[in-house]
């Protein structure tokens, strides 16, 4: 049985992992606050472990796929009821 989701809180999964956080912050913060804080993002060019910085838009450094969306600033998006989140740690490589 799960446990009831505390009042002013929201239930999203990252990684197929349901997390429970509190609603009206943003994806980049979600994610930072549990177990899966570090890296959210490998960049495509040199495969350097990338974690949001700025988490104002300026950066980039906190790209996620959101639902099923992939390349978003995860720090300008607030978390939704049943959001699906993945950290993009692989790229495809471009031949």
């Amino acid at each position: 049985m799960k446990d009831a989701p505390a009042a002013g809180s929201v239930t999203i999964t990252v990684d197929d992992r349901e997390l429970q956080v509190p609603e009206g912050i943003t994806v980049a913060a979600a994610v930072l606050g549990h177990a899966h804080a570090g890296r959210t993002y490998i960049h495509p060019v040199d495969n350097s472990p990338r974690a949001p910085y700025c988490l104002m838009g300026v950066c980039f450094e906190c790209l996620m796929e959101i639902n099923g969306e992939p390349d978003v600033q995860s720090c300008l998006i607030s978390v939704e009821e049943g959001m699906i989140i993945k950290r993009q740690l692989q790229h495809e490589e471009v031949n």
